[in-house]
């Protein structure tokens, strides 16, 4: 009788970034850009609502469902989500930011809202900084952070105290994105009501 062959430990790092990922990314940058040229409110309305749904909910997913239960996995559990989540969100993420945003401004444009007078204009203010906090957040932190635990647990001997630090802040600025996020729905509710 032969014993149960030991799981193999995940290859040497690899490339997270995914063909497939990046062409569904640029196929939502192109019909960003299609609406944004086009003479259709309703168009860019949805792209830019559509992102927003999805870059908010799978934030909140992640950061408040997935992400206390990673905590409570057992290192090889987590080792194995963090390999197949990563390549999935590395492109997607960053994305609908994008889109997001920029879909946003240029709605907000179109219908007056960057000329209107104080103190309305303290709405698309908050909605400016909001948005700035969570890119910068998403990008300049969460991002590397998200590159740099992958990395670190395709290495055939990751480190885990190293993963832990990392995530330990990681934890902190996902709660802040979770805090922007409901904070922007306040904000775009008053803009769909009216300023």
């Amino acid at each position: 009788m032969t014993a149960p062959a030991a799981p193999s430990a995940p290859a040497m790092p690899v490339s997270p970034v995914r063909p497939l990922y990046v062409g569904m990314a640029a196929a939502a940058i192109a019909v960003m850009i299609y609406a944004i040229n086009s003479d259709s409110d309703w168009l860019l309305n949805w792209v830019h609502v559509m992102a927003g749904i999805l870059w908010t909910g799978i934030d909140l997913f992640l950061g408040f469902v997935v992400g206390p239960i990673m905590r409570r996995l057992p290192f090889e559990a987590r080792r194995a989500v963090i390999s197949q989540l990563t390549p999935r969100t590395l492109i997607l993420m960053p994305t609908l930011s994008i889109v997001t945003g920029t879909a946003g401004w240029f709605l907000a444009k179109r219908m007056g809202y960057l000329d209107v007078g104080y103190p309305e204009f303290y709405w698309v203010a908050a909605a400016l900084a909001i948005l700035a906090i969570l890119t910068v957040q998403g990008l300049g932190f969460l991002l590397p952070t998200n590159l740099k635990v992958y990395f670190e647990v395709r290495k055939p001997n990751p480190d885990p105290e190293k993963i832990g630090r990392l995530m330990k802040w990681y934890i902190y600025v996902v709660a802040m994105q979770g805090a922007m996020q409901v904070a922007i729905i306040v904000v775009m509710a008053r803009f769909a009501t009216g300023l």
